[in-house]
């Protein structure tokens, strides 16, 4: 089966729609991202089920966590290939998402990919997270920040609250370590203002375990987070 068969088989179990105009969208991002992978490496999954369900369903349950409303703003931190931001804007072309990342050649990539898709919801910034959620055009003005595979929690919080608005949201996407990671940030999110909201446990297709941890920001972060990137990793909070 292709990509958006298999998608199409699985979606309708985790309450996601596939319609045309997606569909359509997701087997040029598919396509494509096959063929810039052949330059540089932005992923090692490129089988047709792996596509449809470890990134695309994977990403897309995203939007049944969060009550996305048009005008929202959305930012991926460490989008990498797109995953989630370039696939939760193909699938809710009314949010306005930014893809963040500190690699330019995998942003290159990203754009090219988003162009030849239609999606024009998107802004690239090429940038560190700690660099960027320092300044005042993007501190605190998100309503959600969004991260893949980035880093572990309380590392992830430091890079990535900074940019949401207080009462705004975190979602971060994790695999099996999910609750071991949130026993472990107890900290982080005490001195960066977050609150654990709700933790969405399900299973991919093939026994897969995966989770969204929704943290909702309850308060300012102090002025000296995010620190340098050689501080959070050497003293996590």
């Amino acid at each position: 089966m292709s990509v958006i068969e298999v998608l199409k088989q699985h979606a309708p179990a985790y309450g996601v729609e596939i319609d045309d105009a997606l569909s359509q969208k997701l087997c040029v991002y598919a396509q494509l991202l096959r063929e810039w992978n052949e330059k540089i490496n932005l992923t090692a999954i490129l089988d047709d089920e792996g596509i449809a369900l470890k990134h695309f369903l994977d990403c897309l349950v995203v939007g049944k966590c969060a009550e996305f409303k048009a005008g929202q703003k959305i930012i991926d931190v460490g989008t990498g290939a797109g995953f989630p931001g370039l696939v939760l804007a193909a699938a809710f072309p009314e949010i306005n998402v930014t893809l963040l990342d500190s690699t330019g050649k995998k942003l290159k990539a990203v754009e090219d990919i988003a162009k030849n898709m239609g999606v024009s919801n998107v802004e690239i910034v090429h940038a560190r997270a700690e660099e960027a959620g320092q300044k005042p055009v993007f501190r605190e003005q998100y309503d959600f920040a969004t991260a893949r595979a980035v880093a572990e929690l309380r590392v992830l919080l430091e890079y990535t609250l900074p940019f949401v608005k207080v009462g705004g949201h975190f979602l971060s996407l994790k695999g099996a370590s999910a609750l071991e990671e949130i026993d472990g940030a107890k900290a982080s999110l005490s001195t960066l203002g977050g609150k654990i909201e709700r933790i969405n446990e399900f299973s991919l297709p093939g026994g897969d375990k995966r989770a969204i941890i929704c943290v909702k920001k309850i308060s300012h972060i102090p002025s000296r987070y995010p620190r340098v990137s050689a501080q959070i990793a050497k003293k996590p909070l």
